[in-house]
């Protein structure tokens, strides 16, 4: 084997059990975790893994999927899931490419994996043909019956399992092939084939929703981890001639048109600059020159989108866009909602997350005299 920088690791996240037992009306896997469902969280922790090239969710029988592949903007792909764990599994697994040379399996009932137990596994595959995290028994066990201890279990060598498994990918699949079924996690799966597995250190907060009071707990390990940028953006383009304006990406009649190297809509400009500021990546002329002839007449949301999608590789969702237009005409309050939603369908958020609003200049300065348009706008980043 390479080192696992060098090799093709895929993530194989299954989704597909009933997840009953942690209470609501639909199984935990979709419920919500703050802006997430549980699955998401999984999604995003091996998404933003350097070393993780595949991205497999196994998605439970009856064809639903507990995750937004739009919100998410993530790239993975979708597999429906069997009656029993290990069914759901061999599924993910048959998806997974023949280039990669590892795959990690993780219940997505562990939203809050961290990196570094992500790479303890990577780092020990390098040695091992599987490689698992656990957390050493660290309290008294008992047995017990009818609500009476009957006696003691002595816990040297005990483990609590947790998730991602590791394994170089031909053993795993060869060993689930073999293996009758019905086993508790991939560790069971791959001793049965005669694999040997290495243990690495497990964490606390990479704990399993089981039970209705676990989403508190998993809600307080996850909410410590935002970054929350905040950008801003500004753009003027003056009156010329035309027989309307695209603002926000709505066609508005207009007596003038507004100039600019592409197609000059302020407001798609301005929120473009806000999302990059936020990024801390410059503005759109770094990415589209007005030099280059190519951009000449563009429709903005190609800036828009690709600002969108930078925010995306970066980890980052728009939870926020608040976009001020300044001009005495045309009159922008009649066009506001269209303009909300054609926002909501290029940033991929809901239109209650996007503020359009006008004001004037009292008639002062340029936009005053009907020159032109001006624009202010604010993008919120949050990232987990």
């Amino acid at each position: 084997m390479t080192g696992p920088k060098t090799r093709k690791i895929a993530a194989v996240i299954v989704a597909a059990g009933k997840g009953l037992r942690a209470g609501g009306e639909i199984p935990k896997q979709f419920q919500k975790i703050g802006r997430f469902t549980v699955a998401e969280w999984s999604l995003r922790a091996f998404a933003r893994h350097p070393d993780i090239s595949e991205l497999v969710l196994v998605c439970p029988a009856d064809g639903s999927v507990p995750a937004d592949t739009e919100r998410l903007g993530l790239n993975f792909v979708t597999v429906t899931g069997g009656k029993t764990r290990d069914q759901s599994v061999k599924q993910g697994i048959a998806a997974v490419s023949e280039g990669c040379t590892a795959i990690l399996i993780h219940d997505a009932a562990r939203p809050c994996v961290p990196s570094k137990v992500i790479d303890r596994v990577i780092d020990a595959l390098s040695e091992a043909a599987g490689a698992a995290p656990a957390l050493p028994v660290t309290d008294a066990l008992w047995t017990g019956a009818d609500h009476e201890v009957t006696g003691v279990q002595d816990r040297s060598g005990l483990f609590r399992a947790q998730t991602p498994q590791g394994f170089h990918a031909d053993a795993i699949r060869a060993a689930h092939e073999a293996h009758p079924g019905e086993a508790a996690d991939d560790v069971e799966v791959a001793r049965a084939a005669g694999l040997s597995v290495t243990i690495v250190p497990g964490d606390e907060c990479n704990l399993k929703i089981t039970g209705p009071e676990d989403f508190a707990r998993a809600a307080a390990y996850l909410e410590p981890q935002m970054d929350i940028r905040t950008g801003n953006g500004f753009d003027v383009h003056r009156f010329g001639e035309g027989d309307h304006v695209i603002l926000c990406g709505v066609e508005i009649p207009h007596s003038r048109g507004l100039q600019g190297h592409s197609d000059a809509d302020v407001g798609l400009h301005t929120i473009t600059d806000a999302i990059y500021g936020a990024l801390a990546e410059g503005d759109i002329g770094q990415h589209f020159p007005p030099s280059d002839p190519q951009w000449q007449g563009a429709a903005s949301h190609i800036f828009l989108e690709h600002a969108r999608d930078l925010a995306t590789e970066r980890g980052f969702t728009i939870t926020h866009i608040d976009c001020t237009l300044i001009c005495e005409f045309p009159k922008i309050g009649p066009h506001t909602s269209e303009m909300r939603a054609k926002l909501s369908e290029l940033l991929r958020i809901e239109a209650s997350r996007i503020s359009v609003k006008a004001t004037t200049s009292e008639r002062l300065g340029f936009t005053g005299r009907g020159e032109g348009i001006a624009c202010m706008a604010t993008a919120t980043l949050v990232a987990l």
